[in-house]
């Protein structure tokens, strides 16, 4: 067969599509009604507060950017690296005297003085 009969013959099963007997329809409709009302009534599970809070928090994948996060930052508070220490040894040394740092030398601002 070529490719034009075939689409003659799906064409023509296309048009003629079997729909099932009323007598058939009803009796399915009927059974399913008699199955619906024999269900018994289920409630859904009450969902706890650490359920409702994972949900809030936007699921496992947020929470487990979360947890990576937060163990990221202990990490790297408990072992800083060398260059992170270097960068912010004056920020975390208390004696450091970094507000005395005078920011515009050219004025020869002085706030010890008193006014004049």
């Amino acid at each position: 067969m070529d490719s034009t009969a075939l689409k003659a013959h799906f064409e023509a099963a296309r048009q003629h599509a079997p729909s099932p007997p009323d007598a058939l329809m009803a009796r399915v409709m009927a059974d399913a009604l008699a199955e619906q009302a024999a269900a018994p009534d289920v409630a859904a599970p009450a969902r706890g507060r650490w359920a409702e809070l994972l949900r809030a928090l936007g699921g496992w994948p947020a929470v487990a950017g979360l947890a990576c996060a937060t163990l990221a930052g202990v990490w790297i508070g408990a072992f800083p690296p060398v260059g992170l220490q270097t960068a912010a040894g004056g920020l975390l040394t208390p004696d450091a005297a970094l507000y005395t740092v005078d920011v515009m030398p050219a004025t020869a601002f002085d706030a010890s003085e008193g006014p004049s």
